[in-house]
């Protein structure tokens, strides 16, 4: 979500397939790109894993789990993984699209009638961003965090306040990226299929795939589950610890629990065909031009996103931004997957405009070091 929001939502450990674990080579540059997150960018802690075509990973860490006390980050912690949570959603309703159950190119309201004021919005330009609708996250209130962070809002509320707004646009006029799209999405699954999309996406992807570390929260479920580092935002409060927070509001757009090591996880099975037919992959993968909306040379598909490569090349990938935490990454041409989290959302701690990109800039660079390879 740095959209998603603004739409709003140090030690190596080398793991092997098998499990086991070997120190890694000192003086990495993915190891250097996870030190620099900490100590030039201010961010309490950094976690990261790059996983090779054949299945072995190597985790790194950096920081502190908590402020003020010298607390080792837990490798492959659990983090809120924001807008990631978009490309579970879209694989779901694009698994429907194989199944006969849901057509692309159909209006959303023809699954979810009157949902919507505009009939000619479809659930392709949902997907891709396209549709023109109003982003409900731009007026729920979250610049005042402290006052919503306990909140428990249901996924109607998030489609009435979306509703009560202009559009931004015209159906498939140019992309434009709204959390209200997934917010859609969510309910589109669930009328189709009759459960709840956290289920669906459970049953469907986390258990199908093994992801130990990934989740959709509960109704009122406030806490992180697993080993996790603590989350930070800046508030009117100030600096506060946010790690305890009701994510409903992030709801089918941005809900999720994950780690890095589960995202490379996904994201590689994704890509390689686990999870959809090559007819669904295909669509997923036919994009829009961003016009730099989220950054430099993106191009956005059903749910997932195209970013180019220093190396060459693009990676497919997502990323999420939550108060609290910003996750990046996503899987380069020859299957090498890279996901980084960190523990505060860019600017956080150096509250400007400049402090911001730079730091969300080094993220991108993190990202770029880990699926290029760079040593």
């Amino acid at each position: 979500m740095r959209k998603t929001l603004v739409g709003v939502l140090a030690a190596a450990v080398l793991v092997t397939a098998t499990g086991g674990t070997v120190m890694a080579t000192p003086g990495n540059a993915v190891q250097k790109q996870v030190d620099g997150l900490v100590t030039q960018h201010e961010f309490p802690a950094a976690l990261a894993t790059v996983t090779e075509g054949n299945g072995r990973s190597a985790s790194y860490v950096a920081g502190t789990s908590e402020l003020g006390k010298r607390v080792p980050v837990p490798k492959d912690g659990q983090v809120r993984a924001g807008s990631n949570t978009k490309t579970f959603v879209a694989t779901v309703v694009l698994q429907l699209v194989g199944e006969g159950k849901v057509e692309l190119d159909k209006p959303v309201n023809h699954y979810l009638p009157g949902a919507i004021k505009d009939d000619r919005i479809t659930v392709r330009q949902l997907l891709n961003h396209t549709s023109g609708l109003a982003n409900y996250t731009e007026f729920i209130g979250l610049e005042k965090f402290e006052e919503v962070r306990h909140r428990y809002l249901e996924p109607r509320e998030l489609l009435d306040v979306a509703n009560a707004h202009p559009v931004t646009g015209q159906p498939g006029e140019k992309f434009k990226y709204s959390n209200t799209n997934y917010a859609l999405l969510g309910l589109l699954v669930q009328k189709v299929t009759g459960r709840p999309i956290g289920e669906n996406v459970e049953k469907r992807i986390v258990r199908k795939l093994e992801l130990r570390d990934t989740y959709w929260p509960g109704i009122g479920e406030e806490t992180i589950r697993g080993k996790h580092p603590h989350g930070y935002a800046l508030t009117g409060n100030g600096i506060e610890d946010v790690t305890e927070m009701d994510p409903s509001w992030g709801w089918a757009a941005g809900q999720m629990v994950s780690s890095t090591k589960d995202l490379n996880t996904f994201f590689r099975s994704l890509l390689k065909g686990d999870l959809l037919a090559p007819a669904q992959l295909q669509e997923m993968q036919k994009t829009v031009d961003t016009k730099g909306e989220m950054w430099p040379g993106v191009e956005y598909g059903l749910g997932i996103a195209s970013s180019p490569l220093s190396c060459g090349g693009r990676y497919w990938g997502h990323g999420g931004d939550i108060h609290g935490f910003e996750t990046r990454g996503g899987v380069a041409p020859g299957g090498r997957a890279f996901s980084v989290a960190v523990t505060a959302l860019p600017g956080t701690f150096a509250p400007t405009p400049e402090g911001a990109d730079k730091a969300h800039n080094a993220m991108l660079a993190a990202v770029d070091a880990g699926l290029c390879g760079t040593k």
